[in-house]
């Protein structure tokens, strides 16, 4: 697959903005990476897909050098945009993108990206569920799109050969879990299930196309099992400091291998400070236990729960309460926690296909709307559903989680930029927010009831947790010397794989599939687990900082309505941006 050359605007011609650069920088990912259109909800007939392999790297890093120069010579030409506060969270918010971007790509890391949710496979796949399906003409486009997926995941293929001869490999677990999702896959078949809802006058068209796509999908497969996998033979889980730092700076936004953020000190005190969470959050759930079943331990209630407390029956049953639970929570917060527009009160909960990581997310809504924000959970097999932990899920993925902040950022796009309200995203700001809105419900009373409050709680350890055994497994430091437990033998011995996923079991009411597809999640896509409690620390210390300025004319309903209308932040402006507002 041939990449498609970037322009590179010349600054004589086009507004010098940093947000017109950043805009005009989304134009030209759109002509690079059309997934990236069709997320947005622009070029609705584009029916191509990007290019994985080696040349599409490259194109992609080339497009961001120029960028990043266009951005110099803007800012040296016209030092007062700074004086802007839009313009200036905007272009410091490119160039610590970009620059996170390129040290990546310089560092060879997208000659491994492999992991079981986020990796070109995946995309590639998950943007059919997101084109739009309801007339011949849509269908056409999607035909069109289908027969070019054996092209792109041949490219992949080669990015991931030329990747394994430069010694760029991800572990043997990783290999193994991705082989398993594409075995599943090609059960159904999956893209053979999908041309099934389509138009007859097109079906010899999306039939073919499709058997191509799940060959392609067979191939892959085929290669990542009988010869990529191989050469992964001893590769370590662990990255090591040097690549967790890069890849946590992609995740947060943030520089954490080289010194503070937010208040903190980098890897060694995110992490102190992630275990201190789990014990201040482990003395809230042996309390909230007690109400659920006295005399049992969390892990006892939350098993109680599971299998005797409160649950849904059926697939559609379950997607139907959680559309009731986003439609609720609308209804009730706006007008008083939120003023929402129309556009951003439009949610729909979703059920995922097959072949999905175990771990509900959320896609964000067309810019213009056109598809609205959908939450998804994969059913895994099950026709029974426990709603004690499902509460606070659906907070963080629906509402006021990833959807009031994602929609929002839809509806202010034309104020900001498109890129600071869609491709800049950062993982600490957006999965912050989300853990925001789990713990603002709490603190709204939402979580009455003992055991889906106890669910609040399991989430918000999980989170804890993820920061602790992250750092920990990937910098292999060593376990605290107060650790209880099944931790008490290993003190300050260094963390293992095999130890943070006993130490999961042991602080998770979560079932044996979710933790599995949790750790391999960790091991994979280093440093993503930890963007959520140190973003969440984040927007907690800039609100607490804005109540203390403005002290009893704060307005919490005006703090995030306009925290929510600034586009997206990294970790190291994220608080002191709060605390302005």
């Amino acid at each position: 697959m041939t990449a498609v050359p970037a322009a590179t605007p010349s600054s004589s011609t086009h507004p010098t903005t940093p947000r017109a650069i950043a805009d005009r920088y989304v134009d030209a990912v759109c002509d690079l990476d059309p997934i990236v259109a069709t997320s947005l909800g622009t070029r609705p007939g584009d029916d191509r897909l990007p290019d994985p392999g080696p040349a599409g790297l490259e194109a992609e890093a080339e497009l961001a050098r120029a960028t990043l120069a266009e951005l110099d010579r803007a800012l040296a030409a016209d030092p007062t945009l700074d004086d802007d506060p839009v313009e200036r969270r905007c272009a410091r918010l490119l160039r610590e993108r970009l620059g996170a971007q390129l040290a990546g790509h310089e560092a060879g890391e997208g000659f491994r990206s492999l992991n079981n949710l986020f990796s070109p496979l995946h995309t590639i796949r998950q943007v059919f569920l997101l084109m739009p399906s309801a007339t011949e003409a849509d269908w056409s486009v999607l035909a069109r799109r289908l027969a070019r997926v054996p092209e792109a995941y041949r490219g992949y293929r080669q990015t991931l050969a030329d990747g394994a001869r430069r010694g760029l490999l991800v572990a043997p677990r990783q290999v193994h879990t991705v082989v398993a999702q594409l075995d599943e896959w090609l059960a159904g078949p999956f893209f053979g299930r999908f041309v099934a809802a389509g138009p007859e006058v097109l079906r010899a068209e999306l039939d073919a196309a499709a058997r191509a796509a799940d060959g392609a999908v067979a191939e892959i497969r085929d290669f990542l099992r009988d010869e990529y996998g191989p050469r992964t033979e001893g590769t370590p889980d662990a990255v090591g400091r040097e690549r967790y730092a890069l890849a946590a700076r992609r995740w947060t936004g943030s520089d954490l291998g080289a010194g503070p953020a937010s208040g903190g000190g980098g890897l060694e005190e995110a992490y102190a400070w992630g275990w201190a969470e789990h014990q201040r959050i482990l003395a809230e759930q042996r309390t909230e236990a007690e109400k659920v079943r006295p005399g049992a331990t969390p892990l006892e209630a939350m098993r109680w729960l599971s299998l005797k407390g409160p649950a849904v029956e059926g697939v559609e049953a379950v997607r139907a309460r959680l559309q009731a639970m986003m439609d609720e929570a609308i209804a009730e917060l706006d007008g008083t926690h939120f003023d929402l527009a129309e556009p951003v009160t439009r949610v729909e909960a979703m059920i995922a296909p097959p072949g999905s990581a175990a771990a509900p997310y959320y896609t964000r809504p067309a810019q213009d709307f056109s598809r609205p924000g959908r939450t998804w959970l994969p059913a895994l097999g099950r026709t029974r559903f426990p709603l004690w932990d499902l509460v606070s899920m659906w907070y963080h993925e629906g509402v006021p989680g990833h959807h009031l902040q994602l929609a929002q950022w839809a509806y202010v796009s034309a104020d900001l930029s498109t890129y600071q309200t869609s491709l800049g995203s950062v993982g600490a700001d957006v999965e912050g927010w989300a853990l925001y809105a789990e713990r603002l419900m709490d603190e709204l009373g939402y979580f009455a009831d003992p055991g889906e409050r106890l669910g609040f709680l399991d989430a918000q350890q999980l989170r804890a947790v993820r920061v602790v055994i992250d750092i920990g497994m990937h910098l292999e430091l060593p376990v605290p010397d107060d650790a209880e437990g099944i931790l008490a033998a290993h003190r300050g011995r260094p963390w293992t794989p095999e130890l943070a996923r006993a130490f999961l079991g042991e602080n998770s009411g979560a079932d044996v599939a979710f933790l599995d597809s949790e750790l391999v999640r960790y091991l994979g896509m280093p440093g993503q687990a930890i963007s959520y409690k140190l973003g969440e620390r984040a927007w907690r210390e800039g609100r607490d900082a804005a109540r203390r300025a403005r002290g009893a004319a704060f307005d919490l309903k005006a703090w995030h309505m306009a925290a929510l209308s600034q586009g997206s932040l990294g970790l190291d402006d994220l608080a002191a941006e709060l605390a302005r507002l």
